[in-house]
């Protein structure tokens, strides 16, 4: 081969060799670009996915509020307060006897900012009697109490904060103890490499790493945990660019945010931020300086050095923070020996949020699953606020965990469960809702999806459908209580029973439904119209298809008791149907209102009609299947219904004062017998719960077409007042009855019932 041949041939091969070299360079700059397009895109607009959070309803404070000591005490334990001898900042509080002083911190609600104030409450017997505030306010607002979140699929959860609300101290600790070269570095730490690579090689493997903060942001934000040299230098690539486009106070202001802390339940703790509310209940820029060490010291393994369960070992590595920061120049020696002096200082672990109350949580989300979509939920940081009552919640759990552990304890069952929905009548709220005996589990929800006959709950919509012709019914209509046999389109006779197994013969339609009489009901029904029924029932609210079978009269019909409680909602509220409601209005993170759920009101019943009914509702509790409410609430008008299914399997009550409304079943989740009725089960728990919440008992003000009419309590027949068998009852004006009997007892019995209907 001549020189000139072999010299093209050199040449051709040198060329070949810089083209291969060439394509792992080129490889290099698009793994670069595309590494650098992800961290600007991602990293700069939207570092992290921020769960909403649900807030309660604020306590309202005001002089002659209704509030004990003890409710607020409650209330500012669920807050989060600390109770101290005189409050000196936000979150903290002091009782003295009636007196108590509190330092709010503020908040920013969905319709104006609640400044912090220094508050002086005085309460006597129940009542706010004195308010003084330090800006003169005459109504305020304390901060909601967290119900809980909606989490990313990942349930991580993060309080984020800006560098300038992190305690100096803080950030000293952190960058002594896990980058002591941070701010000299440029993402990757070249002496820190040597090291880890000598002690790999000894070892025979990966065993050792050489993170910066920088690469252990990296690493927690866009990388999986694995030890392999391609993932290393993928975060050392990803470091390094990370650098080059965000300053040291942004990466260490992210590294705050991202960084794993503890585990609550199915909730990740991440960053500096929430670590310091679920550990010490207190925001991040008021920890002491030995709490600042002991977040600090849970970076290195949060479940290792858990304070709750390891608390020797926590204590000890939180020592080491504070000598490591000392050995390093940042901190000063003298007060790291006085946070040193200190113990670990750890109260009661913190209830988890997601354990809190999650039965009003779960219908929380599936009223926002209506009109959001889940990433919306779990990843843009909304606050999402509500009418829950965490005062009524308390009153509800207890009533009904209490029963249920009475009834076990007189041997009737080992299986007993429980349910709870509590509403406003005036508009829709739903205030409280227990899902289950153990009320801090998030599983089962019988509150919103135990489907069970509903037993005589369901009669009021008979009577409703019979008093919505005054033509033909009215409260003194007689009907028979003899036995009632149907034939049936396949042959079959359907009997109903009355619970007591008599007949009563000819009776009055009101004491019918007070003393919840099966087989006056059932020929009521029937002779009424199934659709009819079908069709009150829906007009009630309730959404589920009824089927038009005989039994329906007597609630053979499966339903929720969320479902029993939007019907009674429409009785409690005089016929005006309101969609029951959990949430108020959705915020996002600057304050916009990104939608409110205002009061929807839709009258589908005449006033009237209603009135007469809850006339009948009210005898209920006098001298039907509820009267046991005389004495478990005496002095206290109410209405209500029992209800009672075939072989004491469900117990209910459903009823209403002024103010509230409640719906409450008891029952076993395999459907066995209970040996409850509703008034010896259901009825005791809405007695308790109502003895403690409620404020205000029915308002007995007629609306303008009804009149009241004396009539014969056995037989119906207009009468006198003075006669001594004759009772008022309410008549849509215009069908009252005429006077057929006279009696000549003078007018006192008159006047006396007009001085108790004006009292």
């Amino acid at each position: 081969m001549n020189k000139k041949v072999k010299g093209e041939h050199n040449k051709s091969r040198k060329g070949l060799w810089w083209k291969l070299l060439l394509i792992p360079v080129l490889i290099g700059i698009a793994v670069m670009i595309y590494l650098d397009v992800i961290i600007r895109s991602t990293y700069d607009e939207n570092k992290w996915a921020v769960p909403s959070t649900v807030f309660a309803r604020p306590l309202e404070l005001y002089e002659g509020a209704a509030l004990t000591i003890a409710d607020l005490k409650t209330e500012l334990g669920l807050l989060g307060y600390k109770f101290v001898a005189q409050p000196v900042k936000p979150g903290q509080a002091s009782i003295q006897g009636e007196q108590v002083q509190l330092y709010t911190p503020g908040f920013q609600f969905s319709d104006d900012l609640e400044p912090p104030r220094s508050i002086i409450l005085t309460i006597n017997n129940g009542v706010v009697a004195k308010l003084d505030t330090d800006d003169g306010a005459a109504l305020l607002r304390l901060e909601p109490v967290v119900i809980g979140g909606i989490y990313p699929a990942h349930n991580e959860d993060r309080l984020l904060v800006q560098l300038s609300e992190v305690p100096e101290s803080l950030q000293a600790m952190l960058v002594a103890v896990e980058d002591d070269s941070f701010y000299d570095h440029f993402g990757i730490s070249m002496r820190g490499i040597a090291r880890a690579l000598v002690v790999n090689i000894k070892q025979g493997g990966i065993s050792q790493g050489a993170s910066t903060l920088t690469q252990q942001l990296v690493k927690n934000y866009y990388l999986s945990s694995e030890r392999t040299l391609s993932r290393k230098a993928q975060e050392a690539l990803m470091a390094i660019l990370l650098e080059f486009h965000f300053s040291k106070a942004e990466i260490l202001e992210g590294y705050i945010n991202e960084i794993y802390l503890g585990q609550d339940g199915p909730r990740a703790i991440h960053g500096f931020g929430l670590a310091s509310q679920y550990y010490f209940k207190t925001p991040l820029a008021d920890l002491s300086l030995d709490k600042q060490a002991l977040l600090v010291a849970l970076v290195r393994g949060a479940s290792y050095y858990n304070p709750w369960r390891n608390p020797e070992r926590a204590l000890k590595r939180r020592d080491l923070v504070l000598d490591i920061a000392v050995r390093e120049g940042r901190l000063d020696a003298e007060l790291a020996a006085t946070a040193k002096s200190q113990p670990l200082g750890m109260g009661e672990q913190t209830a988890s949020s997601t354990k809190r109350f999650p039965a009003y949580l779960d219908l929380v989300r599936r009223q926002l699953q209506r009109d959001y979509k889940v990433e919306d939920l779990s990843e843009n940081g909304l606050s999402i606020f509500t009418h829950f009552d965490p005062l009524v919640q308390n009153s509800a759990e207890l009533s009904l965990t209490k029963a249920i552990a009475r009834h076990k304890r007189d041997g009737l069952t080992a299986k007993l469960e429980g349910a709870v929905v509590i509403t406003r009548p005036n508009t829709g709220a739903v205030i409280a809702i227990v899902g289950g005996a153990n009320t801090r589990f998030a599983g089962f929800n019988r509150a919103i999806d135990a489907r069970r006959q509903v037993g005589s709950l369901i009669k009021p919509a008979v009577y409703l459908t019979a008093l919505e012709q005054p033509e033909q019914y009215n409260l003194a209509s007689v009907i028979s209580d003899d036995e009632y046999n149907l034939s049936l389109p396949n042959g079959d006779i359907w009997s109903p029973k009355n619970y007591d197994k008599k007949d009563h013969g000819q009776v009055l339609l009101y004491t019918a439904l007070a003393k919840s009489y099966n087989q006056s009901t059932a020929r009521l029904g029937n002779e009424l119209g199934l659709d009819k029924i079908a069709n009150t029932i829906e007009r009630l609210g309730v959404e589920q298809t009824v089927p038009e079978l005989p039994a329906i009269t007597l609630g053979a019909v499966d339903m929720s008791p969320i479902s029993v409680a939007q019907m009674y909602q429409t009785l409690s509220a005089d016929g005006f149907y309101t969609p029951l409601l959990a949430i108020s209005a959705v915020v996002e993170p600057d304050g916009t209102v990104l939608k409110s759920y205002p009061l929807a009101v839709d009258k589908r019943f005449d006033a009237g009609s209603v009135y007469m009914l809850r006339h009948a509702m009210q005898a209920v509790t006098h001298e039907g299947s509820g009267r046991a409410l005389e004495w478990l609430l005496p002095d206290f008008e109410v209405a209500g219904k029992t209800g009672t299914t075939n072989n004491l399997r469900d117990s209910w009550f459903a009823g209403f004062s002024g103010d509230m409304m409640a719906v409450v079943w008891m029952g076993r989740d395999d459907n066995g017998s209970t040996g409850l009725t509703g008034s010896s089960g259901a009825l005791r728990v809405w007695a308790d719960i109502f003895r403690q919440r409620s404020e205000l008992p029915i308002q007995n003000l007629p609306p303008q077409n009804i009149s009241v009419g004396w009539v014969d309590k056995d037989t119906g027949q207009g009468s006198q007042g003075s006669c001594l068998n004759s009772i008022p009852l309410p008549f849509i004006s215009g069908y009252e009855p005429e006077i057929e009997l006279r009696c000549n007892q003078g007018v006192k019995r008159v006047i006396e019932w007009f001085r108790d209907l004006v009292e």
